[in-house]
């Protein structure tokens, strides 16, 4: 069993290079500053690149000697998510850590990528299957290679429907969120079952933060509106015992991250009361996010959808 939060440090990461999505807030900042904090260079791949730099800053001040850097990646386009990919593999540096942290929450009507994809399906759920998949000639060199894919507890309000995966037909905010939430986890799970079945050398593991106050619960809703507010989810938040910082929020990506203990295909979450809050733990999932039949069509679905196939792209080491 995990050890709580207040026990739960951080192993030694010098010599370990990383690579986390969002990370210029939230839990993907508290990632990224707590892997710097460690001893872990860390890339910061964002969207709005200044603000990343000032993520970067509030890291090296926090942390002087920290080793963190900014690049631009936007998982809602898929020629970024190829541009990111090449530009590390230029630098010809194997990978160690991989957090598919970002994503985006509960947009009022339904928005399509660059690609043409539903918003949220597209930048949660395909932007990072095609980012790892470009990323695997890098983390199959890589010293003890992870993945950690972030999911939700939403995950459990999700259903893979083949025959409207991009939500053309009906689109329910939550609903939409909840279907890329658990298409992250059969993701992560495939990704183990694929890696140990081809040797690929990855740990590939899953968590999600629980209830905790960041960005998500207004960026998403306030897409496309002239509000400014959280959303009835982030107002639901706000109350006492509710909700969680993101500092420990980021507890179970960090456990499923770093720690020695951390089992293949595992899952992470909050200890506390219906997984709100508290130390990460062993958390539960419904039971699609095991279907091996749904993960593999889903697999090859978003092979199809994205142009990006594992099976080429290992052979690339």
């Amino acid at each position: 069993m995990p050890a709580r939060s207040r026990d739960f440090v951080l192993p030694d990461q010098h010599g370990r290079h990383a690579v986390v999505t969002g990370a210029n807030s939230g839990i993907g900042f508290e990632t990224a500053r707590r892997l710097a904090q460690s001893g872990a260079e860390v890339v910061l791949a964002v969207r709005d690149a200044a603000r990343g730099a000032e993520a970067v800053r509030r890291i090296r001040a926090a942390h002087p000697g920290a080793a963190a850097s900014v690049e631009t990646l936007d998982l809602s386009v898929l020629e970024s998510v190829a541009a990111f990919a090449r530009l590390l593999l230029d630098r010809d540096r194997p990978l160690d850590l991989l957090v598919n942290n970002a994503g985006i929450m509960a947009v009022p009507t339904r928005h399509t990528t660059a690609d043409g994809f539903e918003l949220q399906f597209g930048t949660n759920h395909l932007g990072h299957f095609a980012l790892t998949g470009r990323l695997l000639p890098l983390l199959r060199r890589g010293d003890a290679p992870r993945v950690v894919t972030v999911s939700s507890i939403a995950h459990r309000t999700g259903r893979i429907d083949f025959d409207d995966l991009q939500s053309e037909r009906s689109y329910r905010p939550l609903g939409a969120y909840g279907r890329s939430k658990l298409a992250n986890l059969l993701f992560a799970r495939e990704l183990q079952r694929r890696s140990d079945r081809n040797g690929w050398g990855l740990l590939s593991t899953a968590a999600h933060p629980g209830s905790t106050l960041t960005n998500l619960q207004s960026t998403g809703p306030n897409l496309g509106t002239d509000r400014q507010g959280r959303g009835l989810g982030g107002l639901l938040m706000a109350l006492p015992g509710m909700s969680q910082q993101p500092d420990r929020g980021a507890l179970p990506t960090l456990y499923a991250a770093t720690s020695p203990d951390a089992t293949a295909g595992g899952y992470y979450g909050p200890d506390g009361v219906f997984g709100l809050t508290g130390g990460p733990a062993p958390a539960g999932s419904r039971r699609t996010a095991d279907d091996e039949q749904v993960a593999a069509r889903l697999w090859e679905v978003s092979e199809q959808l994205t142009h990006v196939r594992y099976d080429r792209l290992s052979a690339a080491t």
